[in-house]
């Protein structure tokens, strides 16, 4: 029998199963965000303040340059001697602290004192003999100034004499002689005449001519011009006879005046003498002068033979021993100012941008792996590489560029504590703070 196939039944549809949605995968930061915010208050401050502390210091380390290349420096003075000589007191010996002026070595004085008392005593004798060249121009000067004026007083006394006797000798020639030889003139003439009337009367005396009184008169007319003939001639010779004295008082007087002139140019001629004086006194001066300079010289000499310290400082490389002989020049030992040395740092020249002097510095030192603070002195006019013994040729041509390094001066505080002394030579670290 056959049966009519049912149709399948079908299942009631079942409603879709809904999928749950997938979450979107937060970002990291976001992951960050949250998880702060989540944070107890007491964390999030102290993360605040962690991250500024790294702030602040990341911002000191970006402002500050440092360098390995950086030592202990000091001004270290070499003492020499300047004198020669034994060396006979030696009060030091290495590595000892000495204080400024403390006497360090001594050499022989002796030597020196002798040289010393030898310019003392030529000094002495310079001095005496340029105040004798003093005094010597006063009594030049005096006795030239005297002697011309005495010459010039007697030569004018000479030439009025002179002139006196000359107008003396022209009077008498030519006024009384002239009057005594026209009064002997006339004397003849009237004696010539009387005479000549005598003759003509003793013929006629004898015929009775005439009178004896006529005779008579004429007789002692005739004696009287002839005596008054001789009275003239005898004052005619004593006119020429004052003529020859007025001559050669005339002669005297002009020899007088000539000596007198002599004596004048003597005088002013040994006024010359005063330049020399002047001149000899100026060389005795320098005389003086130049024995001052060798007392003033032995006076170092002497002073040299004790070595005394220069500054305050400890004694190293000594060199020189008791009983030695030194030469001037000889390095005998040197001073090192422990308390002031300082810190040459080499810093690159890429590191120098804002370095300048007053800024604050660590000074880290290798010896005592301590820290010593420190301040920037001054920076060097120029680098190192150009102080060298032999600087370096930029301008050949196979120049290759090389960072060079500039020397910076830095002050260091030292420790109060011995222990830590900083000596020149340490190897040290320096960084410069620039913030």
């Amino acid at each position: 029998m056959s049966s009519t196939p049912t149709p399948p039944t079908s299942l009631p549809e079942s409603p879709p199963v809904s999928k749950p949605a997938l979450d979107p995968i937060p970002s990291f930061p976001a992951t960050v965000s949250k998880a702060i915010r989540e944070l107890p208050r007491p964390a999030k401050f102290g993360m605040i303040a962690m991250l500024l502390i790294l702030l602040v210091t990341w911002y000191i380390w970006l402002g500050r340059v440092s360098t390995d290349d950086a030592e202990v420096d000091a001004h270290i003075t070499a003492v020499a001697s300047q004198v020669s000589g034994y060396v006979v007191t030696l009060p030091i010996d290495d590595n000892v602290n000495v204080r400024v002026g403390d006497v360090l070595v001594q050499i022989d004085p002796r030597e020196y004192k002798a040289e010393l008392d030898q310019a003392k005593a030529a000094l002495d004798l310079a001095e005496a003999q340029a105040k004798s060249a003093e005094l010597q121009i006063g009594l030049t000067r005096g006795t030239t100034t005297h002697s011309t004026g005495g010459a010039a007083a007697q030569h004018e006394s000479d030439a009025a004499d002179y002139a006196m006797s000359e107008a003396q000798l022209e009077r008498t020639a030519t006024a009384n002689l002239l009057q005594a030889k026209a009064e002997v003139a006339a004397k003849r003439a009237t004696n010539e005449r009387a005479q000549a009337d005598l003759e003509r009367y003793k013929p006629l005396l004898q015929t009775n001519d005439v009178s004896k009184f006529q005779f008579d008169a004429v007789d002692a007319t005739a004696r009287v011009a002839q005596n008054d003939l001789a009275a003239a001639e005898q004052q005619l010779a004593a006119a020429q006879q004052n003529v020859e004295i007025a001559r050669a008082t005339m002669n005297s007087s002009k020899a007088r005046v000539a000596r007198s002139q002599s004596l004048l140019l003597e005088s002013k001629a040994q006024e010359q003498q005063v330049p020399i004086t002047e001149a000899t006194y100026k060389s005795a001066e320098a005389g003086v002068e130049r024995a001052k300079a060798v007392r003033d010289q032995a006076e170092l000499n002497l002073n040299y033979t004790t070595i005394r310290a220069p500054i305050s400082g400890q004694v190293t490389q000594l060199t020189v021993h008791l009983g030695q002989y030194v030469l001037p020049g000889n390095l005998l030992f040197t001073l090192v100012p422990l308390d002031q040395v300082y810190v040459t740092a080499n810093f690159k020249e890429t590191q120098m941008k804002n370095v300048h002097p007053g800024q604050r510095a660590k000074i880290h030192v290798d010896t005592y792996d301590r820290d010593f603070d420190g301040v920037v002195d001054s920076i060097a006019g120029a680098a190192g590489s150009r102080q060298a013994l032999l600087p370096p040729q930029n301008a050949t041509g196979n120049f290759i560029k090389v960072v060079q390094r500039l020397p910076v001066k830095i002050l260091v505080k030292q420790s109060g504590d011995f222990r830590y002394v900083l000596r020149p030579g340490m190897n040290v670290e320096a960084t410069v703070y620039t913030r």
